[in-house]
């Protein structure tokens, strides 16, 4: 069945809480959470979606009572609800009913239980009872009136599901795709290695595959399986929730079978995860290159990720979990210095969150996350996270729907492909450590959003799926600066695209590894990079892997771009050839076999520009390239930062007035000048332009230019 159109069902205030399991608590103790929660201005509890063996203890045998009681609780206590649906944890009655649903991540070879998302959730078995569930659950609450919305599974796509069944699926979709064996051998390229196939009953199981446009295939594949799961889910609530009510699932964002913006796109809101390390890794200024893992560390990593779920949908979205305590394994443990919970609740709501709920209400006593700490510790008697939080409850209630609705402002768009991420993490372009990167997109698409984030600017995640929804002169009007870095899987009419923005009157800035591929994964015919070459005025059929970085230079020639001393060019080196007098080099490496290539290029196209990097360019080069980008792109850029320890985050809410959020990510205090006039929204003070907001360590302000 077609999914209706989103709803759009927020409230008129920033959602603020935990998610709460009562059930999993060694002692009763509903109407003390409930007080302490209210007291804590919590306004949302999320509910149900971890305990799939409560709810129905043996085949066919439910129980949907044990709920009750905290809803009408949380109602009483004026605490809305988020119920979730527990399909990704599996009884153990159904794992031994039905073993065959136990994810094979190779042929025949079965995971095992024992965790979590064991489960082929493609197999019609497993499908059979999770809907049975999901409509006693929601026919139960729907009417509800503390519940006003859902989340169907959890953190979806964290296998790639190599089972039989899933298999001949896959097969059957070339079938229908490609239309003869011949078709596919002649797009896929067989004939290397004597893969040709001639039946369909040839093709090779994809565990020891090297195939790239097979690999490719089967990634794509595997995500069109969980954006079909979660659309399924959503039209099973839908025949029962009310018009007020809203559905979601909740995203972390670098599963392998997940694509975010297909997942969201029949989803009301969307909503994610976000999970960073604390202490000194939110310290400012900071110039060391952290690894990135589903924990990000660094403050621009928060803002990176954050601008990712805003750009899921280009809409206010969800964090139905972060950090409460330390969060990770048991020799992870950095909660956050005081003032840190504030900075990070803010940091988020200042891109777009609708809603702060931490992971979680209480710290557990038992299970593998036992040390994932809550809002309450294992004592169960509120602390410092408790009071830390509570303050942020108050701040919210203040501010009220001033931080609702809230567009952030973009000075840069950044280009982010699933497909290329898929590619690039099966057959790596970047090394690390004397190994594959095997997050090489992210690792050059990061390079960019930190050098916005160091040039004290702001970014929009945006995908080309939503670019192709709209005219490229009209994006250009709205964003006139747009990153294509690493877009390595690109369909003619995608580069195509490209090329027009910057025609239309856009600065594209493009990335290495840009239009290499086609949308099989083939490497393209033409001079690279393909479709772009000629407007780009470069081109390239050499590149080298670096295992150090290399040292930038600029001659100066350029109005308005100061590359700063020790800029480096860092894993990659394409070697760019400027094709006439009309390309203007930026960007030099120091290297006497190098240095023969330009690092940075940059020429007019049409009314706009593109402007090539060779290289993944350092935080330093790649602030200062991101800054002169935006001045001669024709941006805007918003308040900006007094001091290197300061971020300032703009954007507009639903009354058209301009939120400033300004930070002090240090020790140190700090004052930030105000250019305009502004309220003060948790005081009510009046503040005249050029007046000084002064931020204690790790303090956040928050102010509102009113019309």
């Amino acid at each position: 069945m077609s999914s209706p159109q989103p709803r759009n069902t927020l409230p008129d205030h920033v959602l603020f809480g935990a998610a709460y399991y009562h059930e999993y608590q060694p002692t009763p103790r509903l109407e003390t959470d409930m007080r302490q929660m209210r007291e804590a201005g919590f306004t949302v509890i999320r509910v149900g979606e971890s305990v799939w063996s409560t709810w129905e203890p043996e085949d066919g045998f439910f129980d949907l009572e044990w709920l009750a009681p905290v809803l009408d609780a949380a109602h009483e206590n004026g605490i809305a609800v988020i119920l979730g649906t527990p399909t990704y944890a599996a009884p153990m009655w159904l794992a031994r009913q039905v073993p065959e649903i136990n994810v094979e991540r190779t042929t025949g070879q079965r995971m095992g239980w024992g965790v979590r998302q064991e489960i082929n959730y493609a197999h019609p078995a497993f499908l059979f009872h999770a809907e049975r569930l999901i409509r006693r659950i929601i026919a139960r609450y729907a009417d509800h009136p503390a519940v006003i919305g859902y989340q169907v599974d959890n953190e979806p796509g964290n296998e790639i599901f190599a089972n039989d069944q899933v298999f001949q699926k896959f097969v059957d979709l070339l079938r229908r795709t490609y239309g003869s064996v011949e078709d596919l051998n002649r797009e896929w390229g067989l004939t290397y290695w004597s893969h040709r196939l001639s039946d369909w009953a040839d093709l090779w199981r994809p565990d020891a595959n090297a195939q790239p446009q097979y690999t490719l295939a089967w990634r794509r594949f595997q995500a069109d399986i969980t954006t079909g799961f979660i659309s399924w889910q959503a039209d099973v609530v839908r025949e029962y929730s009310r018009e007020d009510q809203f559905v979601t699932t909740c995203i972390s964002y670098d599963r392998p079978t997940l694509d975010e913006h297909a997942v969201a796109k029949d989803l009301d809101v969307t909503a994610g995860n976000p999970y960073y390390r604390m202490q000194d890794s939110f310290e400012l200024p900071n110039t060391t290159q952290d690894a990135q893992f589903w924990t990000t560390t660094g403050v621009w990593s928060l803002i990176t990720h954050a601008d990712r779920m805003y750009g899921t949908k280009q809409a206010p979205f969800l964090v139905t979990e972060t950090n409460a305590q330390a969060i990770g394994f048991t020799w992870m443990n950095e909660p956050a210095y005081d003032g840190q919970w504030r900075q990070a609740a803010w940091a988020l709501i200042s891109r777009g969150a609708a809603m702060i709920e931490y992971w979680h209400w209480h710290t557990l006593h038992a299970g593998a996350e036992t040390y994932w700490g809550g809002v309450i510790p294992h004592s169960q008697e509120p602390g410092r996270v408790y009071r830390e939080l509570a303050q942020i409850g108050e701040e919210l209630k203040a501010a009220g729907s001033t931080v609702t609705g809230l567009t952030p402002h973009a000075d840069v768009a950044l280009l982010f492909d699933n497909a290329s991420k898929w590619s690039l993490a099966e057959f790596p372009a970047l090394a690390k450590d004397g190994g594959p990167d095997r997050r090489s997109y992210q690792t050059v698409y990061e390079a960019f959003s930190r050098g916005v984030f160091e040039a004290g600017l702001q970014a929009n995640a945006v995908h080309m799926a939503q670019l192709r929804e709209q005219a490229p002169a009209k994006f250009a009007a709205k964003r006139p600066v747009l990153v294509a870095a690493a877009f390595t899987i690109a369909a003619d009419e995608d580069l195509s695209w490209l090329r027009e923005y910057a025609n239309a009157g856009g600065h594209l800035v493009v990335g290495i590894r840009t239009g290499y591929e086609d949308q099989e994964a083939r490497a393209r015919l033409e001079r690279k990079p393909a479709l772009l070459d000629e407007a780009a005025g470069v081109w390239y059929d050499e590149f080298s892997n670096l295992r150090a970085p290399l040292p930038l230079e600029s001659d100066g020639a350029v109005k308005g771009f100061e590359l700063p001393a020790g800029a480096t060019g860092t894993l990659w080196t394409d070697g760019l050839q400027t094709t006439d007098a009309g390309t203007t080099v930026l960007a030099r490496y120091e290297h006497p076999h190098y240095g023969r290539w330009p690092a940075i290029t940059t020429r007019e196209a049409g009314a706009g520009r593109i402007t090539y990097v060779g290289t993944v360019p350092d935080p330093a080069a790649s602030a200062a390239l991101m800054k002169w980008a935006v001045a001669i792109g024709a941006g805007a850029p918003a308040w900006t930062r007094d001091t290197e320890s300061q971020t300032v985050s703009t954007s507009t809410n639903g009354a058209g007035e301009r939120v400033h959020v300004v930070h002090n990510w240090s020790w140190e205090p700090s004052v930030f000048t105000l250019p305009g006039a502004v309220t003060d929204i948790l005081s009510g003070a009046s503040l005249a332009e050029g007046a000084e907001l002064e931020l204690d360590s790790w303090d956040v302000r928050v102010v509102v230019q009113r019309h």
